[in-house]
């Protein structure tokens, strides 16, 4: 059954349908691998990916139940992109438990995560028509592109907020943006819709980024599940950092060269003088204008309860 766009399915009940969906129906050939990722799963999450593709179906005016598989891919490949940050990164917690790699080593977590990336292109091109399996194949490229790019930029303090743009969108928006394409697109949605869904999530996907950035600095350890200032600790540079040396003055530019250097160094000190360049407020408000980006993508696509929670979404990173 086909259903109505202006009639879909409430927010709590897509949430039931994924989790529904991992509970009874997700296995894969390799019983390991499946219990490092149900484990994985078990954790929690938000599960906005999946949730935005099932919402980008019924925007276009498909039937959300009818395509639980292909947003539980979506989930699925995020998945597999932490149990590989987590190898590279050498985290030991991941959402409050044990990292995958703690668990199950840092061999297995390794080919776990590319056995999980084979088995979901694997089922995607058997089930899907073109062109969903080059974007997610464009978009898994992207993410790895996005990943080695931010490796590159680890201690450089002379990245520039573009440079972190650029990074953001592949290491994480080409994500959001490929889960509401492909929900538009397995919907019958034309193009106009398609690129509207996709310019939604794409925008949507760097203020994700920029609020967990900014998480990391002004979140509790509990809440965030790994220590608090863990990205600065590993040296990346991240949107308030970034924001704060391009309106700090020289004092903070040698502060944070000094803390890159010697890990004695308190990243509490750092995180104190951020804020103090106005590096929170500058990524606040980067965020909210990433936020009103996304809200307008969506104004190509038809009044409807999908719409409206769509850009409900993007309100809730507000708050």
């Amino acid at each position: 059954m086909i259903r109505d766009a202006q009639d879909p399915l409430g927010e709590s009940a897509l949430h039931d349908l994924v989790e529904r969906y991992f509970r009874t129906s997700f296995t894969t050939e390799n019983p390991i691998i499946t219990e490092a990722v149900k484990r994985m799963l078990s954790a929690g999450g938000k599960r906005l990916r999946p949730r935005i593709t099932l919402l980008a179906v019924q925007a276009c005016g498909g039937d959300p139940a009818s395509n639980l598989h292909l947003a539980a891919y979506m989930e699925l490949i995020h998945v597999a992109t932490l149990i590989h940050d987590d190898v590279v990164d050498r985290a030991a917690t991941r959402r409050g438990v044990n990292a995958t790699a703690i668990d199950f080593g840092n061999r297995t977590s390794v080919l776990a995560g590319d056995y999980l990336f084979a088995w979901i292109f694997k089922n995607v091109t058997a089930n899907y028509p073109p062109p969903i399996p080059q974007v997610l194949a464009t978009t898994l490229a992207q993410i790895c592109d996005g990943e080695v790019l931010q490796l590159h930029a680890l201690g450089n303090v002379t990245t520039t907020f573009d440079d972190y743009l650029a990074i953001a969108r592949r290491k994480t928006a080409s994500l959001f943006a490929a889960a509401a394409e492909c929900g538009a697109l397995v919907a019958g949605g034309g193009p106009e819709q398609v690129a509207a869904l996709r310019g939604f999530g794409e925008a949507y996907g760097v203020a994700f980024q920029m609020l967990d950035d900014l998480l990391d600095i002004t979140g509790q350890s509990a809440t965030l599940g790994k220590p608090v200032g863990n990205d600065l600790a590993e040296k990346k540079m991240t949107a308030p950092l970034i924001l704060a040396l391009d309106r700090g003055d020289v004092a903070f530019r040698g502060a944070v060269r000094s803390f890159f250097a010697d890990a004695s160094v308190p990243v509490e000190r750092i995180i104190e003088a951020i804020g103090w360049q106005g590096g929170l407020e500058a990524t606040r408000d980067e965020i909210a204008r990433h936020l009103v980006l996304a809200k307008e993508a969506l104004q190509p696509l038809p009044a409807s309860t999908a719409k409206k929670e769509l850009s409900g979404l993007a309100d809730a990173l507000l708050e």
